[in-house]
């Protein structure tokens, strides 16, 4: 069956405006152009623009998926298994979370009294289940089975007041990473601040801390794009940072 881009877009409850983007990017062409301009897409394009949805709604970047489907080696029942694993995943962290808010309303209406542990418990899975979405094969690559199953063990153990610490820690690193970069020396004292404050951080799901481990990562960081993007591009500057950091304490 062909549709044209309007058929398309309905189908699939996206604008044409969307589809001609993708066409612009080379994501999705469409089977044929008529002499009079318009669109056609076959089944072939349909069951690709299906798998683009899946990938966008795991929230893989638009190059990304390209690069993906593109790929010669790329197995579309294999990716429906991967997609099937992610989104299972996906679900059970919104599970989490609307716990967590069935909870808070049974504490708000005198039902049961919450703990505060409670409260943050919810978002703690959460982050162990995004971490392991999107960087679960690197990890395993790099940290044993037990180390990975202990480190997910403290962060679902803390405690509010150390929580708050963490996400505070987080956007610290950040914000104190982007004033170091301006001093464009990794051996200088915010430099040196952001790696320790790193290594703070660190310590919060770490079951041991070791410095040959956190230069391994900081590497890790640079190698993988994603890392680079969180550390808003600037991962190699907090990479050498950390190895200065770590080879003079």
């Amino acid at each position: 069956m062909e549709y044209t881009i309007l058929q398309l877009a309905q189908l699939a409850s996206l604008t044409t405006r969307t589809l001609r983007y993708y066409d612009e990017i080379g994501l999705l062409k469409p089977k044929k152009i008529k002499t009079s301009g318009y669109r056609i897409y076959g089944e072939e394009q349909v069951d690709r623009l299906q798998q683009i949805l899946f990938y966008r709604e795991l929230g893989v970047e638009l190059g990304t998926i390209c690069s993906i489907l593109d790929d010669p080696l790329y197995d579309q029942g294999k990716a429906l298994e991967e997609h099937k694993t992610k989104l299972l995943k996906k679900r059970a962290q919104l599970d989490t979370i609307l716990e967590n808010v069935e909870r808070t309303l049974s504490d708000l209406k005198g039902i049961r009294t919450m703990k505060d542990e409670e409260k943050f418990k919810g978002f703690t899975k959460q982050l162990i289940d995004e971490n392991e979405l999107n960087f679960g094969e690197e990890l395993q690559e790099k940290y044993s089975k037990e180390t990975l199953e202990q480190a997910n063990a403290k962060l679902m153990n803390m405690t509010s007041d150390e929580y708050k610490t963490f996400e505070t820690l987080s956007k610290t690193i950040l914000d104190t990473l982007l004033q170091a970069v301006e001093t464009k020396d990794p051996s200088s004292d915010e430099a040196q601040l952001v790696a320790r404050l790193h290594k703070e951080w660190l310590t919060f799901t770490w079951p041991n801390y070791s410095k040959e481990a956190h230069a391994n990562l900081a590497q890790m960081y640079v190698d993988d794009p994603r890392f680079n993007t969180y550390y808003l591009g600037h991962a190699e500057f907090l990479r050498d940072a950390i190895l200065i950091c770590t080879s003079t304490t």
